[in-house]
């Protein structure tokens, strides 16, 4: 099998390149470390790269732009005899806060450059599943607007029809987004039309807040791997808004490359997946600060703004149940102190703090 990993050098394409290199397939990344461009030195993906050209054997580094229409269709077409098997799609402009600043960046990396990706996958390899990775913010601001309860250490969902988290039925639709939410709505949307259209395998992953050891988590994206460097150096930290009691649920990079490889043993094209940690892994920002200090026994300055980031989910959780209706065999395998001890091991271990 041959996969082709956009985003290689970040955290979901570094954890599939890791995780198909392993099974002894041969995998084409495509990188050219714009997450630097974006937010500076902190962003720079470089080592990750380098991690992954000496550790992995069947992997092959390709520096290369997906805005580029024709550099993408050469690449599809330049595999030789063969064609791509499968397409893990993870190269992105990921904040809301940058997208604001370079509209024009963000739209062509976010809706551009996956036209580019699913044009070119149609024409050259048509056979292939293709893995979007989307996000919850294609919901935008509108799972605010559900009806919440404060409690002592986070928001929570006050309506049972949301027990268990926010479902793939739940509207995209008349919600304030941010530039970024909308240029991945656009995205999103057209990898559901390729593969109801067209009847391309493609898979649409709406993420909740991914992390892992291998992310070069800065304060515009990369929430909790961000958070626990912070709170390892002990340095200073701001909390917008919700007063620090906003809800995400975390999801261990590599939970997320094995759904995927599910979903390549069984396509279902066109098909919306909400992948996130889910309630068990859900928590506030507080609460995450008290895990830290009581795995680390370290803690970041924090310093509040009432100010909370435009389109900022008060409170999210992904609704699991159709994932697992469509993949019994898949499951969550870190909590969330489990992660947070990786991150943090690997930070030290690595010299990152």
């Amino acid at each position: 099998m041959q996969v082709l990993v956009t985003g290689s050098s970040g955290l979901i394409g570094s954890e599939a390149v890791v995780f198909f290199d392993r099974l002894g397939f041969e995998v084409v990344g495509v990188d050219n470390n714009m997450r630097a461009d974006f937010f500076g030195p902190k962003g720079d993906t470089t080592w990750n790269r380098q991690r992954l050209e000496s550790t992995c054997r069947w992997y092959t580094h390709r520096e290369m732009d997906i805005r580029d229409r024709e550099a993408v269709k050469s690449l599809f077409q330049g595999v030789g005899s063969r064609k791509f098997d499968l397409v893990i799609h993870a190269a992105a402009q990921p904040s809301h806060d940058l997208a604001a600043k370079r509209p024009f960046d963000d739209f062509d990396v976010n809706a551009v450059g996956t036209l580019n990706m699913l044009e070119a996958c149609r024409q050259f390899a048509p056979d292939a599943v293709f893995c979007h990775m989307s996000t919850n913010k294609v919901y935008g601001d509108g799972p605010n607007h559900l009806k919440l309860r404060e409690e002592a250490t986070r928001w929570e969902y006050d309506d049972p029809a949301y027990a268990h988290g926010i479902p793939e039925t739940f509207s995209i639709d008349r919600c304030l987004h941010s530039l970024f939410g909308a240029s991945k709505v656009a995205g999103d949307v057209l990898a559901q039309e390729y593969g109801k259209y067209f009847g391309l395998k493609t898979g649409i992953f709406r993420g909740g807040c991914l992390t892992g050891p291998q992310h070069s988590g800065v304060e515009l994206h990369g929430f909790l791997n961000y958070l626990v460097m912070v709170a390892l150096r002990e340095g200073p930290y701001t909390v917008y808004g919700y007063k620090g009691k906003q809800v995400r649920d975390q999801i261990h990079s590599h939970d997320v490359i094995n759904l995927f490889w599910q979903f390549a043993q069984n396509p279902k094209p066109g098909e919306v997946y909400n992948l996130g940690g889910g309630k068990e892994n859900a928590a506030s920002l507080m609460e995450c600060v008290e895990l830290i200090h009581r795995i680390t026994k370290t803690r970041p300055k924090i310093t509040y703004s009432e100010q909370a980031r435009i389109g900022d989910h008060i409170c999210y959780y992904s609704d699991l149940r159709k994932i697992r209706s469509h993949f019994p065999e898949w499951r969550l395998t870190r909590s969330l102190e489990q992660i947070i001890e990786e991150i943090a091991r690997a930070a030290r271990d690595h010299g990152r703090v």
